[in-house]
């Protein structure tokens, strides 16, 4: 990744460490496996600046959540995490430089005059941006160092997970289909199922939590109990949970069928989502 113009050093080193770390890439991957399902030709190629500036922002949200103030987190990907690494203050200035950098790779990329092309860019734009802010990804955030009612705790967390995971799955599916020209239908079509897909894969990652250890996860496992969040788990237990887990799959299975889209890279993703060890 190379340094913005002018970039201190000190800054780029926290940016790179955190975004070159490695990582599942499964925001990205839907980008680039959405656009190549509709566009088999060009439409992957259109959406590789979309599927980075993606990684970027899910990087920076990482980051920040792992923070003190946030999650306390001293494990990420494999290797402590960046405020252990460079310090508090670059770590927000670095999740802070990741996230404006993605802005500028989804306005710049790809160039060109085409008109068209650059309406695909301004709703991606959009689109991603309303899945990262106040009404999606930071919202969900909000909700979650939130007190949860008890009373209504399984609403809450569905509320919660649908703004902190789902917004931005649901923003990488639509910006690869938007990229690559989908008709608004189909984009439609892609939402549903990227919806459905972040429900399973917040099941699974709360099954994971409880079941997974640090060294296959990457990231400190067993966080949520010890801080007492509610979970998927913790509400309705593991078995229950895995038949949300593969019920959500099943929908999200349906969604890509219901759009004309069964089968190929998008359906082996809800596979790979369900299944996971990681």
């Amino acid at each position: 990744m190379p340094a913005p113009p002018d970039c201190p050093e000190l800054l780029a080193g926290a940016m790179r460490y955190s975004l070159l770390a490695g990582g599942k890439r499964l925001r990205p991957i839907l980008t680039l496996a959405t656009a190549e399902t509709i566009d088999p030709d060009g439409g992957a190629a259109r959406a590789m600046p979309a599927a980075c500036a993606i990684e970027m922002i899910h990087t920076y949200s990482l980051v920040h959540d792992d923070l003190p103030a946030m999650d306390d987190d001293t494990l990420r990907r494999g290797r402590p995490t960046v405020h252990v690494e460079y310090g508090q203050a670059m770590a927000i200035l670095a999740g802070d430089g990741l996230l404006t950098e993605a802005f500028r790779v989804l306005a710049r990329w790809p160039a060109t005059d085409d008109p068209a092309v650059v309406d695909r860019k301004l709703r991606t734009v959009e689109r991603v941006a309303a899945g990262a802010g106040a009404s999606g990804m930071v919202g969900g955030q909000v909700l979650d160092i939130q007190p949860a009612d008890p009373a209504a705790a399984m609403a809450a967390l569905r509320a919660m997970h649908e703004r902190k995971t789902g917004a931005l799955i649901r923003a990488a599916a639509a910006a690869g289909a938007i990229m690559a020209g989908a008709a608004r239908e189909t984009i439609a079509a892609v939402d549903a199922y990227a919806a459905h897909l972040g429900l399973g894969f917040q099941i699974v990652d709360d099954i994971l939590d409880v079941e997974g250890d640090a060294a296959a996860l990457g990231k400190t496992a067993g966080k949520d109990a010890a801080a007492g969040k509610v979970t998927y788990p913790s509400i309705v237990g593991l078995e229950q949970s895995r038949v949300l887990a593969a019920g959500a799959i099943a929908d999200a299975q349906q969604a890509l069928r219901v759009g004309g889209l069964g089968g190929g890279r998008l359906a082996e993703i809800a596979d790979w989502v369900l299944a996971r060890t990681s």
